[in-house]
């Protein structure tokens, strides 16, 4: 099972999407972002991505500053051919997705089956204030 990771310090997709929002510019990458669906119930933030033919080892998963971020790697076949229509992407994968609510980061799971890597974190509980 893929584990969660919690970091104190900038990511490299932090960094690099401010320098490309700052300049404006569009840079295309080797750097692919599989299929992501993301959405919300009543107790938990989930975020659903298509990477089919990883292992566990190949996936990283973390949070930091209200943002999800999950990377890997999907290997290519080591021999030659001559496609007729390429569409899988292999290479590094990095998705980024902005967590709009409080969620318990050290109760999230995250689960890799049938070629779905699914995240799931549970929202916080509201706090609730004592008035004196």
């Amino acid at each position: 099972m893929p584990t969660i990771v919690r970091r104190s310090h900038p990511t490299m997709i932090e960094t690099r999407r401010e320098i490309f929002q700052a300049v404006g510019w569009q840079v295309r990458s080797s750097v692919w972002s599989p299929p992501t669906d993301v959405y919300e119930t009543e107790d938990r933030f989930v975020v659903r991505v298509e990477v089919a033919g990883l292992a566990d080892d190949d996936i990283e998963i973390a949070v930091e500053n209200n943002t999800l971020t999950i990377s890997g790697h999907r290997s290519d076949f080591n021999e030659r051919r001559a496609y007729l229509q390429m569409e899988i992407r292999f290479g590094k994968f990095e998705i980024a997705v902005e967590i709009p609510v409080a969620v318990e980061t050290e109760q999230s799971v995250a689960e890799y089956k049938d070629g779905f890597l699914i995240v799931q974190l549970p929202k916080a509980s509201p706090k609730h204030i004592e008035v004196e």
